[in-house]
């Protein structure tokens, strides 16, 4: 028996028509700078508007109530169909990519991956530029939104942990999810508008300190320039984007525990702390590595140590060197730091920090329990004992993370790339990091020499690892449409 289809169909279809206002604004953008692009935009407005408003209208007077099955459904539809009506704009000249690297490039924006097929940013129209930025930052959002609302629900690696409370069930629950949500929006919001104004005070023009306050905040990293943020020779405009980068790679919801009351030992999640101790410690032994090998001086390899360091971590993926070139040390160093990730409840992607703590303190229970067989000690977090089936879930996603990244590394040497490009592509795909490593996809190039079945694998991978793999293949269950 098929499931309703409808509610699905219908909130995809106000998305698309909300896809559709965005590119005709950007129109207007395009007009404004005289760049050529309005017609670009306002022909991928006009498809848009005519298959959302098709879709809804084909609803239109249906009254229902979005069951969770329909949420999940219309969430990862969404994912996959908006880069679809993103790209359209870039197949119309002037631009006239291709249809794989135009879905390629908008499927990267909207997942905040930040991997690129584009080159001579510098001189590209700016309505563009900016339309890349702008996906990223509203996927940014609609990140946080999927952390907070569908993959708790999902049982998927521990998200458990974020559901809102049991209480907030039946008719107080979507009013309770609209509070939080409009709360969270409000702190996105304001940390972009920080990060612009501090970019502007630090001497970034208008337009750069905007795009880059877009994409530092969503943890996305595409740049206006082909040196990323290399571009930009003052360090002091680079710990500000360290500063931004943390910022967007810790979990919103616990700017909205800080602004509450209460202990600050009570506000802020364990995985806070360890995140940071984990930045600073990583941080530490890059800079060491780049003075001792006389690669930098001490501080010049701060900031460069530094601001790489982060970027990789937090998988915004912003560059101002190629690190891949500071020895095989540094290489494997950055390798590791692809898996790691920032704080679940962040835009960052990656394993995250709450899943390491969790199966952190599972190998320690087990080995206690192997040394005092008696011994009764619950996995806890925040003082809260963690039920088995999310420690479970945990594992399950680990295993399920790394068995993705190990196929799609395959895959990718099957198709003739070396060892270094094909598993740091891989991670790069599955932790929406961005760059990779070597002399092909490193910080200082792009994807561009892919060929269009590997730029659609990894177009796939994007968005497979965006709603962390479960939230995909839980649609390929039959038990989930009855």
């Amino acid at each position: 028996m098929l499931p309703r289809l409808w509610p699905a169909v219908l909130s995809l279809g106000w998305t698309i028509l909300a896809m559709a206002a965005a590119e005709a604004l950007m129109a207007v953008v395009a007009f404004a700078a005289g760049d050529g692009l309005e017609g670009s935009f306002l022909i991928g407005a006009g498809i848009a508007a005519v298959i959302g408003g098709g879709m809804v209208l084909t609803n239109k007077g249906r009254r229902f109530e979005m069951s969770f099955r329909d949420a999940v459904l219309f969430t990862v539809s969404a994912w996959f169909v908006l880069p679809v009506f993103a790209a359209v704009p870039l197949l119309i000249d002037p631009i006239g990519l291709d249809p794989v690297d135009a879905l390629f490039e908008m499927t990267s924006a909207i997942t905040t991956t930040g991997s690129t097929v584009l080159t001579g940013l510098d001189s590209m129209p700016d309505s563009l530029l900016l339309w890349r930025s702008t996906l990223q930052w509203f996927g940014g959002f609609g990140i946080i939104g999927l952390a907070i609302v569908v993959l708790p629900f999902l049982k998927i690696g521990g998200m458990q942990l974020f559901r809102l409370e049991s209480s907030d069930s039946g008719e107080k629950y979507l009013p309770r999810i609209r509070q939080v949500a409009a709360a969270v929006g409000e702190i996105y919001l304001v940390l972009t508008i920080v990060c612009f104004a501090t970019y502007v005070l630090l001497g970034m023009d208008a337009f750069d300190a905007l795009n880059h306050a877009f994409t530092t905040v969503c943890t996305g990293g595409f740049s206006t320039h082909d040196a990323s943020f290399g571009h930009f020779q003052d360090p002091a405009l680079r710990w500000a984007a360290i500063v931004f980068m943390i910022g967007g790679a810790i979990p919103f919801m616990t700017y909205l525990r800080l602004i509450g009351r209460g202990r600050l030992r009570e506000r802020i999640e364990p995985q806070v702390m360890v995140f940071l101790v984990i930045v600073l410690v990583a941080g530490i032994v890059v800079v060491t590595w780049l003075t001792a090998s006389e690669i930098y001086p001490f501080g010049e390899a701060l900031t460069e140590g530094a601001f790489n360091t982060v970027a990789i971590i937090t998988t915004t993926g912003y560059a101002t060197a190629d690190y891949s070139a500071w020895g095989a040390f540094a290489a494997v160093l950055f390798f590791i730091f692809m898996f790691l990730g920032g704080c679940t409840g962040s835009t960052t992607g990656g394993i995250k920090m709450l899943r390491y703590q969790i199966m952190g303190s599972t190998i320690v229970q087990h080995v206690r329990q192997t040394l005092y067989p008696h011994i009764v000690q619950p996995i806890r977090y925040q003082g809260r004992a963690i039920p088995n089936e999310q420690v479970v879930s945990v594992g399950v996603f680990i295993f399920l993370y790394f068995a993705t990244f190990a196929a799609v590394a395959i895959f990718f040497s099957m198709t003739g790339l070396d060892s270094m490009t094909a598993f740091s592509a891989a991670a790069s795909a599955v932790g929406n990091i961005g760059p990779g490593l070597g002399a092909e996809i490193g910080p200082a190039e792009t994807y561009a020499g892919f060929t269009d079945l590997q730029k659609l694998v990894f177009t796939f991978t994007m968005v497979l690892g965006r709603l962390e793999i479960l939230g995909v293949l839980v649609l390929l269950a039959p038990s989930f449409y009855r």
